[in-house]
């Protein structure tokens, strides 16, 4: 798990060790120790002056684990002595001059049991303290009573932590899929793990192991790292330091970082919910001892899926896909025995598999979501790579892309897990979730994803024991696993070329309800940003197209204009509809329409995730999918009045957007430069343009005024925000309303776009 050449761990127990010294000068200064004639003191004098008092350290310093930028967490313990304050005071304001943060407090024995009885952060300190210097009686006496009381109430303070835990979780996210993660909160940060020691400290459930310890301890050396980087205490591991941070701890580069750590992350992450059903099992009683079977060789017993009585897995290389798909059909947990088990004696399965390998991982990923806690166990227990030698090279591999929740490993069994929901609606269910769990697969190789992800595919397809017909449908799915909503969201639906490509692409009505189940599963496992109701809308459109095209049935054409867009549209000059984060605009056609709405929206604080143009005769329909960017949407009023007013040419909107940007902050962050592309062969009556670029308030304003300075017309238009960036798709025609031809033109009309864009 480790790729540098030393750890931090030294240097943070020598700061320790250096920091205990120094504190200890400070309490025998405080407390008045003696000096004889010679200049020292006896150690009955010594005693004397220190009895009844004890400094103790809690928190990163009382674990040895101090970074850089960390503070120091104090505890003087006393017995009542009457100079408390004043030894307290000669302690503490040394420590504020040497600018370290501290955070301090002066308490009795009694004092810090009543505390640590009453607040969680306290006794997960106390339970953990280390004696600096004083009385070492005192001490142990505080640490044996909070320890004791710790024990005897587990059952409600491992409720307290659980739920603090949980709330940390939900505040900050999980650590290994995080883009930005805050190393300490986050779900499998450093926290977890001190957790989970107290839990142990309960003796409810054993102390983390190796491969935990080990797993911390990369977290602290990348805490330890981020300090030095930042020269300050800080949790959060943001972009613009994670290349910085890597060289540090001699890694490749921000992506090695990100993979180590999220290695790290889902170690810890899986052990503290295996502590935590340790936990629940004993606090729980007792459960039933029977053996329920659940398939051939597997069996419940006590709440978890075990090996019956006599099955010998050295025999049976099948029995790790036949009990994850029992645990997961059983929505129970495979049990860490029956894991070690599995791990250590299944023997590799033939190639190609058998049929009941492979009809046992379709009903593995056919449990749906209960399918994706066993999928980790699996893969934590190395038994993955076994299975699927690819896997490794997309285990733990982040997308460093706001548009991802997930790494490649987890979106893939996020994926198939989703599939799940869809199979009743394809004819070939088993090759869905196959195709569902493999059709990022190239994201581990160089080059398009889905072009090697499709020869990766067709290897695996056959290494699984597929039919050959059955790897040729695996290894197109997987290929063209994008084109449904890359097509829908980037191409005009009315244009017969585009029906004609992707219909020429599918090749079957099969293939196509397959890539259609897999385009909603695969955007809802990659994230909010990357398919939403609009989007879901114009794949529907497109499939039925499609469909028609692939059956030889001539498509019934759609109405121009819905009974509501044909409503505003007799208002004449313009109408503004909002129906939540839908915008319709519609108003005479006219060249510069789109982008002068555009425009509107953004001088109003609109952020335009997506938009679709189209002309219906003399009107013209756009929707805009929009989010305020903070506060209530504007009223439809007025955002009508200045569309009026910008269509008579009466509303300065440039000026209004340029106050706008000049107030913005700027991008903290690099981001790639823009990018224009015209698209050949696209559409035989107008000239498709891809705008690729970083968003920001106006940007579909400035793209539209640079067409209109190009003489340029947009006949439709597809337009699409991922987190932070646009990906925007015009057709355009000349002023004659033909396509572009010349090739100079072409080049300054893109050299246009690209100088509005900077």
């Amino acid at each position: 798990m480790r790729g540098d050449t030393r750890s931090y761990a030294a240097a943070r127990k020598e700061r320790a060790a250096d920091i205990d010294r120094w504190l200890t000068d400070l309490v025998r200064t405080a407390c008045g120790t003696p000096y004889g004639h010679n200049g020292g003191t006896t150690r009955n004098d010594e005693r004397g002056a220190l009895s009844g008092v004890a400094l103790v350290a809690v928190g990163s310093l009382g674990r040895s684990e101090l970074a850089p930028g960390s503070d120091l967490d104090l505890v003087l313990l006393h017995d009542g002595r009457d100079d408390v304050a004043r030894i307290a005071d000669r302690i503490w304001y040394p420590i504020w001059d040497s600018g370290i943060g501290l955070d301090h407090s002066v308490r009795t024995v009694d004092e810090a049991a009543r505390v640590a009885g009453e607040d969680l952060k306290a006794v997960l300190g106390l339970i953990q303290a280390r004696h600096v210097a004083g009385d070492q009686e005192l001490t142990r006496s505080a640490r044996e009573v909070v320890l004791a009381e710790w024990r005897a109430d587990s059952r409600r303070r491992l409720g307290e932590l659980r739920d603090a835990a949980d709330k940390r979780a939900e505040a900050s996210g999980e650590l290994a899929f995080l883009l930005e993660p805050d190393l300490k909160d986050s779900r499998g940060g450093i926290r977890d793990v001190q957790a989970m020691q107290a839990v142990a400290a309960a003796w409810v459930a054993s102390a983390p192991g190796p491969r935990v310890r080990e797993a911390y301890e990369l977290l602290l050396d990348i805490r330890h790292g981020l300090h030095l980087v930042t020269a300050r205490g800080a949790d959060r591991l943001v972009l613009q330091e994670q290349d910085a941070v890597a060289g540090i701890l001699g890694l490749l580069d921000a992506e090695a970082l990100m993979r180590r750590l999220a290695e790290a992350a889902r170690t810890i992450g899986h052990a503290f919910d295996s502590t935590w059903r340790t936990v629940d099992r004993l606090l729980s009683g007792p459960t039933p001892r029977g053996r329920r079977p659940l398939a051939d060789g597997v069996v419940e017993h006590g709440g978890e899926v075990v090996l019956a009585r006599g099955v010998n897995p050295r025999k049976d290389p099948t029995l790790v896909l036949r009990a994850a798909a029992a645990a997961a059909e059983a929505g129970l947990p495979l049990a860490p025995a029956t894991v070690s088990t599995l791990a250590a004696q299944s023997p590799p399965l033939p190639v190609p598999w058998p049929d009941e390998a492979r009809d046992a991982l379709v009903a593995l990923l056919g449990a749906g979501r209960a399918a994706v806690p066993v999928w980790e166990e699996l893969d934590q227990a190395g038994m993955l790579v076994r299975l699927l030698p690819d896997w490794e090279r997309v285990r733990h591999r982040p997308q460093r892309n706001p548009v991802h929740r997930y790494t490649v490993d987890r979106h893939l069994i996020e994926a198939a897990a989703g599939a799940a929901s869809f199979t009743r609606e394809v004819s070939r269910p088993d090759l869905l979730l196959i195709s569902a769990l493999l059709h990022d697969i190239g994201k581990g190789y160089p080059g398009d994803h889905s072009t090697t992800g499709a020869v990766v595919a067709r290897d695996i397809g056959t290494r699984m024991g597929l039919p050959p017909g059955d790897v040729d449908t695996l290894e197109t799915v997987v290929r063209h696993h994008l084109l449904l909503p890359e097509t829908a969201t980037r191409r005009d639906l009315d244009d017969p070329v585009t029906i004609s490509r992707v219909a020429e692409a599918v090749g079957t009505r099969e293939v196509l309800e397959l890539l259609a189940a897999l385009a909603v599963a695969d955007g809802h496992a990659t994230g909010p940003a990357a398919w939403n109701s609009w989007k879901a809308s114009l794949v529907t459109d497109l499939v039925r197209r499609v469909r028609s095209a692939l059956s030889g049935t001539p498509l019934r054409p759609a109405p121009s204009l819905s009974v509501e867009q044909a409503s505003l549209a007799r208002h004449g000059g313009g109408a503004v509809r909002i129906n939540g984060g839908a915008v319709t605009v519609v108003a005479p056609d006219r060249a510069g329409l789109l982008w002068r709405a555009a425009g509107v929206l953004a001088a109003h604080r609109m952020v335009v995730r997506a938009a679709s143009a189209a002309s219906a005769g003399a009107t013209a329909v756009i929707e805009f999918s929009v989010v305020p960017e903070y506060g209530s949407p504007p009223d439809p009023a007025t955002l009508e009045a200045d569309l009026r007013l910008v269509l008579a040419g009466r509303l300065d909107i440039e000026q209004r957007l340029a106050r706008r940007s000049r107030s913005m902050r700027p991008v903290r962050v690099p981001v790639a430069p823009p990018r224009v592309n015209l698209v050949d062969d696209a559409s035989n009556t107008a000239t498709v343009i891809e705008v690729r670029a970083h968003d920001r308030p106006g940007l579909l304003w400035r793209i539209g005024r640079a067409f209109g300075e190009c003489g340029l017309d947009v006949r439709a238009a597809r337009v699409e925000t991922l987190g932070a960036e646009a990906v925007d798709v015009f057709y355009v025609v000349d002023r004659a309303g033909r396509p572009l031809t010349d090739e100079v033109q072409r080049a300054q009309i893109r050299d246009q776009v690209l100088a509005a864009l900077r």
